[in-house]
């Protein structure tokens, strides 16, 4: 008698243990089909009907570990999270309803980074949504959240220096100077070759009112690019920025910073000769010459050379205008 009803027992755990896993294969297929029927809502905007169905993946698979995306379980997150971001205003910032949409969009994309293993690109996207998140003052603006989820971003992947920059900016913004330089030049150690990497220096130092290391920056670019006219052009504006604006140079630095930026930008226009704005610099530079220049007639001459430049910028952009239209 006993042993008949162990054997009922263990055929009725069999039995539910059957069940649910038929359960679960049930569910697994409705969570896959409501995540293909929240991607069209998602392509076509509909960002409301899009959660809608991301939230029934989710009430089908808790953990979201079903592999919806077919290469990663949890993307799920991201989707939800960014169809809550498209639905928060921030015209309407302060009003409960709105602040819930932009909450469960941080949360979700949080749940996102943490989920998805599989996929490093998707990864990293749903850090970058959640850095954007934190910084942008439209929405959470708390910049001091995003430092750690940069520094993730870049262990993810070292070689991408658009993390580097965004920290050393947030750094920047936060005073810490000598750890936003320290992240810069971890940027340049990364991408030696890269130009992008100068110009975040020569913006850098720029601000920072270190002109030797903006145009030691400046310098290493044109030895990276010297058939890029531009490289030329952004040297020849930082040389006239600084004869213009560093009131502690004398007449004779001045000069020098002058000359510099003339040697520039001719460069540029060697290279391109319709470079407009190089033609507009060039002649801002004849008359920062004009005036640190002591003879008269020569000054006079500096500045004619830099009304005919004007002249020509102006003709040039007219022309080229005409040819659009």
């Amino acid at each position: 008698m006993r042993i008949r009803s162990t054997a009922a027992r263990l055929a009725l755990v069999a039995g539910l243990a059957l069940t649910l896993a038929g359960c679960s294969k049930l569910n697994e297929v409705r969570a896959v089909k409501a995540f293909k029927d929240g991607n069209k809502m998602y392509k076509a905007n509909d960002w409301r009907a899009a959660a809608a169905k991301y939230e029934e993946v989710l009430r089908l698979d808790p953990d979201g570990s079903v592999d919806t995306c077919g290469d990663s379980p949890g993307c799920v997150y991201f989707y939800l999270a960014n169809s809550y971001d498209n639905l928060y205003r921030p015209t309407r910032k302060g009003q409960p309803e709105n602040d819930q949409l932009l909450e469960k969009a941080f949360n979700n994309y949080k749940l996102a980074t943490e989920k998805i293993s599989k996929n490093p690109k998707m990864k990293q996207l749903s850090l970058q949504y959640l850095v954007a998140t934190l910084q942008n003052p439209e929405k959470l603006n708390d910049p001091t959240q995003a430092e750690p989820i940069l520094q993730q971003m870049i262990q993810l992947d070292p070689s991408d220096t658009a993390n580097y920059f965004q920290l050393a900016r947030l750094y920047e913004d936060s005073g810490e100077y000598e750890l936003a330089e320290q992240t810069f030049l971890k940027a340049r150690e990364v991408r030696p070759n890269d130009p992008a990497v100068y110009m975040q220096l020569v913006a850098y130092y720029g601000r920072q009112g270190d002109y030797p290391k903006t145009i030691e920056a400046l310098q290493r670019r044109i030895q990276i690019e010297p058939n890029n006219p531009e490289a030329y052009y952004t040297a020849a504006t930082v040389y006239w920025d600084v004869a213009n604006r560093d009131f502690r140079l004398s007449d004779a630095q001045k000069r020098d910073y002058i000359n510099s930026g003339l040697q520039a930008v001719e460069k540029a226009i060697q290279i391109k000769d319709d470079y407009v704005d190089a033609y507009v610099y060039k002649g801002l530079l004849l008359r920062l010459q004009a005036l640190v220049e002591k003879d008269a007639k020569r000054q006079q001459q500096l500045l004619r050379e830099a009304d005919e430049l004007q002249k020509k910028a102006t003709d040039m952009r007219k022309r080229a205008s005409a040819g659009a239209d």
